[in-house]
């Protein structure tokens, strides 16, 4: 809070440091004598009640009954006191809106006070009162306050522009404030510069299609000069702002980056990273031949290794930025590798880290200096850091063809230390060798194996099953190595299991006559005895595979594999060039975009490096032409051949219903086919009769192909374009609303359990305003006053979107109605159920919690009412894992009166056919986080109940979206 932060600033302005004793325990009836001392006529008396006022307030204690005594001591020329009034006011003047505009006159007066410090104290005051009643007569005094011969006065308005946008944005546009604000960029002042910078910027995320921002070369000159001259965060700032910008040619680009180059000798490491941030950028215009290239990447390395200097979390934190500077130019710190080897004093995340970095490093030319490292770190106590280093030397041998052989020969030494986590380790990352290098390093298999028995790591066990699956006939025991787990098979973990599969089948293929029974054993306990969906169906596939074409089996499942690559933990090259341009922020920290983790309403912008001119990559292109992360504005094809079935949507009934007798199944079906006798013959002759018999029997293969649907056989034949003008033809039948639906109050909170106060309620959405309908009733004996409201996370983020607004106390046996507006852009948390709202009410007597869950009717939008086609585009593209299909019991309605029904609620009908009696309505929703919903309605007119499926990306609402359905439906059919 800032009133909290200008509270430690004030206690230096005494002479005497004795503040301590304002916070000792108060005796009972001290606001009454503090009253008096606040009206004395004594000055000294007037300040020792304000600061005795503060020290209450800051320790938690409601001293708001005071607030017309505190405000008549603004009237001061001591600018101590008015320092600590204005604190008061801060705030207090929210939950006293109509008291604070007592305040205003001498806010007026004190913005054309001549002591500069009170004139920039009024104005910043001003802007941190978030009271839309004080916002109109802000403007005067800021107007003035912005245009001031004090540059401090400046500044400090240029701040408040920012905050007051964020309470009322279209108050400072009509005003005129942001092209003021845009006029400070070229003020002769460095901080003011930064500061109005600052606020453009501010508003600039909030509305990121604005341009408010509209900078061009005079604009980042006047920036640069302003740069060597202000303070630290200044800098940042410029530094920020200047990261946005395209340089027109490379010429440009190398200038700017000369006059920012300084930067990077700054102490503040926010400064350096910003800087980097910036030449990072700027570099990619910059040709490869050029001079001044070479010359900047020298000089970007020592202020990055200067950083791995400082104490460990902000090691962390440089680290994280290099991991990214590594990925994007390698070349800048390719003769630093000897700062990123580990000291024995560094906390674990740093090891890791400079690990990683490491390997990223690792060359041909200091490859032995790095695998010397990285085995003297394989003997290091750190479990985790260990792991890590013998994983490293993998990655070293997959990276740098040359090194491969020693770092077998280092791993194997590692497996002899027979430590149990460093044998499994040097396992998995010599199974990656293998996979690299074919046919290079088995001879190392036998090691391996001596082995076997100390592995009780999934991950270890699973390499080890590859290994001898991959080079079964090389090994003379192979098929007893692969037995001895298969004993404990439902013990093992999904990933041994499956490999172990694989493994067995590949042993079979290559040793048919003396592995059938271990085949037909694994097969058997992957898909009759497992519950596993993922090896079930493995298992299928292999048994079909080999009791249908065992040559075909052998160029599956013994197929050449490719190779792996280099290094498969690089970030993905478009994410990490937008991760580029956010050097120095939690995202390069993260290592994730900030729409990734940034909540709220605001709009998250894509960002991208430039593209030097001439580098191949036409600025007309498609992808060029528009911004990173906006879906072209072409509609969907969504309008399908003939043979397509329109995908999972209407795929049953776009024909009209045909009269001549029963569909023609086609004669083709899956069932027909030998896919399961006899196939093994080729592969094993006679022995094979009885796995073929087996596996016909399995009862979980044949059932579900022996036809397929018939209802399908219809939509062969319709013309699809006929089906989609017959489906949308909606013929005018959908009603407009007549009223929002309300679900009728309840109570939320009894009397007895809240000392006497009721509340009931109810919520609704009316003129797209949600709105929390409490009744408040006191059936106690006190009045009840000091109202408040405050919600917990949740869900959807509601919050509400202003105070609880109890005008007159509630007297005994009163009851009230309050209407709360709410907004969407609270802090989110996943409830249960996902409606769920934890709500506290505090009064004069006590704090109450309770629950209570919404309707989610409330967050349906009224732009919900999709595009046809991009209703059938969506309905294909959500899996169909995201139905849901529910039944409305007991509901007498039609379709138009379920129509007209739901559109209260903004639910959209897109669509409306009907087939043999029955109405079919095709719905949209859209919530206020922006999921969409999309819902097929089916009512049978004389039938007492209705069908519907629900499909949503976020299947966790169907529940929700079947609750409001069926409370409307019957509501309208009881009607």
């Amino acid at each position: 809070m800032e009133w909290a932060s200008q509270l430690c600033e004030n206690r230096h302005i005494g002479s005497k440091m004795t503040d301590s004793k304002y916070f000792t325990t108060t005796k009972k009836g001290e606001i009454f004598e503090l009253k008096a001392e606040l009206n004395s006529d004594k000055k000294e008396k007037k300040k020792e009640a304000v600061k005795k006022v503060i020290a209450s307030m800051t320790v938690g204690k409601d001293v708001s009954a005071l607030f017309p005594d505190v405000v008549n001591c603004m009237q001061t020329d001591n600018l101590e006191l008015k320092k600590l009034v204005y604190l008061y006011l801060m705030n207090y003047a929210k939950s006293q809106p109509d008291m604070a505009i007592m305040a205003v006159n001498t806010f007026v007066k004190d913005c054309e006070d001549p002591n500069p410090l009170i004139r920039a104290l009024a104005v910043r005051t001003m802007g941190c009162i978030r009271v839309d009643k004080i916002t109109e007569y802000l403007c005067e005094p800021l107007r003035k306050c912005l245009k001031d011969e004090d540059p401090y006065v400046r500044k400090t308005a240029a701040v408040c522009v920012a905050k007051l946008h964020d309470i009322n944005a279209q108050l400072v546009e009509d005003q005129g404030f942001l092209d003021t604000l845009k006029d400070l960029i070229s003020d002769s002042n460095p901080m003011v510069v930064a500061n109005a910078v600052a606020a453009l910027s501010e508003i600039a995320e909030s509305h990121p299609n604005s341009n408010l921002l509209d900078l061009n070369p005079q604009s980042i000159n006047k920036l640069l000069t302003a740069l060597n001259e202000c303070t630290e965060w200044g800098q940042i700032f410029i530094l920020d702002c200047l990261a946005n910008y395209t340089p027109r040619d490379d010429r440009e680009s190398q200038s700017i980056c000369e006059r920012v180059t300084p930067r990077l000798s700054h102490a503040n490491s926010a400064v350096v990273l910003s800087a980097v941030k910036v030449l990072m950028k700027f570099m990619e215009m910059l040709p490869k031949d050029l001079d001044y290239y070479g010359t900047l990447l020298k000089k970007l390395a020592p202020p990055l290794v200067t950083l791995l200097s400082a104490e460990p979390e902000l090691q962390y934190v440089a680290l994280r930025n290099i991991n990214l500077i590594v990925q994007k130019r390698p070349e800048i710190l390719k003769h630093e590798m000897k700062v990123f080897f580990v000291k024995y004093n560094d906390p674990i995340y740093v090891k890791l880290e400079k690990l990683d970095i490491m390997i990223r490093l690792a060359s041909q030319a200091n490859i032995a200096q790095v695998l010397a490292e990285l085995k003297e770190y394989a003997t290091e106590v750190d479990v985790d850091f260990v792991r890590k280093a013998v994983r490293a030397i993998g990655r070293c041998a997959i990276k740098v063809e040359q090194s491969a052989e020693r770092c077998v020969s280092t791993l194997l030494d590692l497996i002899q230390t027979k430590v149990n986590y460093v044998v499994q380790e040097a396992i998995v990352v010599i199974k990656d060798i293998f996979r690299k290098y074919p046919n290079k390093y088995e001879s190392v298999i036998a090691t391996l194996c001596e082995n076997l028995d100390s592995l009780d790591e999934p991950e270890a066990r699973a390499a080890m099953i590859w290994i001898v699956g991959e080079y079964a006939e090389r090994i003379d025991n192979a098929d007893e190595l692969l037995e001895s787990f298969l004993e404990g098979f439902h013990d093992e973990s999904t990933q041994v299991q499956l490999q172990l599969l694989t493994a067995i089948v590949k042993l079979f293929l290559k040793k048919p006559t003396e592995t059938q029974e271990l085949v037909q054993q694994v097969l058997s306990l992957a898909t009759q005895d497992s519950d596993n969906p993922d090896l079930r169906d493995r298992g299928y596939i292999y048994w079909r595979l080999l009791s249908t074409d065992p040559v075909a089996a052998k160029e599956v499942v013994l197929a050449e594999k490719p190779l792996i690559s280099e290094e498969t933990d690089l970030i993905e090259p478009t994410l990490l060039e937008e991760l580029t341009c956010h050097i120095g922020t939690l995202a390069s920290v993260y290592h994730k975009p900030p729409s990734a983790f940034v909540e709220g309403s605001r709009g998250v912008q894509h960002k991208r490096l430039p593209v030097r001119a001439g580098s191949g990559e036409s600025s007309e292109s498609p992808d060029a032409s528009q911004p990173v992360g906006v879906v072209a504005d072409t509609p969907p094809a969504v309008i399908p051949s003939q043979g397509d079935l329109l995908g999972d949507l209407l795929n049953l009934d776009l024909a009209p219903p045909t009269s001549s007798g029963p569909p023609v199944v086609p004669s083709m079906q899956m069932g027909a086919m030998d896919l399961l006798g006899g196939g093994l013959d080729s592969l094993m002759g006679d022995e094979s009769e009885t796995l073929g018999g087996d596996i016909g029997g399995s009862p979980a293969m044949g059932g579900g192909l022996a036809s397929a649907p018939a209802a399908v056989a219809p939509s062969l034949g319709a013309p699809a374009n006929s089906g989609l003008d017959m489906l949308f033809d909606l013929g005018g039948s959908v009603g407009m609303p007549s009223g929002s639906f309300v679900v009728p109050k309840a109570v939320w909170l009894p009397a007895m359990k809240a000392k006497g106060l009721e509340i009931s309620g109810t919520f609704a959405r009316r003129g797209g305003v949600l709105q929390m309908e409490i009744s408040l009733t006191n059936k106690a004996m006190s009045v009840m006053t000091d109202f408040a409201i405050q919600f917990n996370r949740n869900s959807f983020g509601l919050a509400p979107a202003g105070p609880l607004q109890v005008l007159t106390p509630l007297s005994p046996n009163q009851t009230t109605e309050i209407s709360l507006p709410l907004s969407t852009v609270g802090p989110v948390m996943k409830m249960e159920p996902l409606n769920n709202l934890q709500v506290a009410v505090k009064n004069n007597i006590d704090v109450f919690y309770f629950s209570c869950q919404y309707p989610i009717s409330i967050l349906f939008v009224e732009d919900g009412k999709m595009e046809r086609q991009v209703f059938l585009a969506t309905w294909k593209d959500i899996p169909n894992d995201n139905e849901a299909q529910f039944q409305i019991k007991d509901c007498h309605v039609n379709s138009d009166t379920a129509t007209s029904r739901l559109q209260t609620c903004n639910i959209f009908t897109i669509a409306k056919r009907t087939v043999e009696g029955q109405d079919m309505l095709y719905q949209s929703i859209k919530l206020t986080n922006g999921i969409w919903i999309l819902v097929e309605l089916r009512v049978q007119t004389g039938s007492p109940g209705c069908m519907m499926s629900v499909k949503c990306r976020a299947p966790e609402v169907a529940q929700l979206v079947f609750q409001c359905y069926e409370m409307v439906l019957k509501t309208s059919s009881d009607a």
